[in-house]
């Protein structure tokens, strides 16, 4: 995290953009709940062919080995594969017939788990987010899991990709410190729907779903 410039973001004030260390996978905690926390305020990059995009992780849920409400729970199947490799991989998976989801797989190779990204906050190519999603609002481009995939234009072609190593879609480290990470029920799942396993950045705007989940 060194150094900055100033974006220009045609309806918003300036956003600073960040030169963004890539993560390694060393860093990434072998723990599906302990890597849903690590990654808040870490940052997701996306490159495209007309240029950048990043965020801020501000919001994410875990859904871990044995859990019902997880994809991974029936086994490994065509679908969901790689939920099954190494931590730091992306799963990407169409949802509710309407947007794609994008996750990280959080194990040792073979056991499937994995962590949804549910919200960031914009940093890098705020005009690219603008027109992937059709609005101009910065709180509402990668506020909820299919919003973010849709600003990020992620879909079924970056399902597997590693997310530590270079390529059009990485994890990098924090632009700067984060601040207090607030644990809560997951939303929309019936499932396993008792366990805490929603992490979030308390106090930020761009966080996804009721305030009275995100105090």
């Amino acid at each position: 995290m060194v150094g900055t410039v100033i974006e220009r973001n045609p309806s918003e004030a300036p956003v600073r953009r960040f030169r963004v260390r890539r993560l390694r996978r060393a860093e990434l905690p072998v723990d599906t709940e302990q890597l849903a926390r690590f990654l808040i305020g870490k940052t997701v990059v996306r490159v495209l062919p007309a240029g950048r995009v990043s965020g801020r992780i501000v919001e994410t849920e875990a859904y871990i080995v044995g859990d019902k409400a997880a994809h991974a729970f029936i086994g490994m199947t065509r679908r969901n594969r790689t939920l099954f490799l190494k931590r730091g991989h992306a799963y990407v998976y169409f949802a509710y017939g309407s947007c794609y989801l994008l996750n990280v797989s959080s194990e040792v190779k073979g056991v499937g788990a994995g962590v949804l990204l549910r919200a960031l906050e914009p940093l890098e190519g705020i005009a690219l987010m603008q027109r992937n999603r059709g609005v101009t609002r910065l709180h509402d481009l990668a506020r909820g899991p299919g919003r973010l995939a849709e600003a990020l234009d992620v879909d079924l072609r970056q399902d597997g990709l590693d997310l530590c190593a270079p390529g059009e879609l990485w994890l990098g480290a924090a632009v700067r410190e984060t601040g207090t990470i607030g644990v809560s029920l997951r939303i929309g799942i019936t499932r396993d729907a008792h366990r805490e396993l929603r992490f979030y950045e308390c106090g930020s705007p761009f966080v996804s779903g009721p305030r009275s989940l995100s105090p």
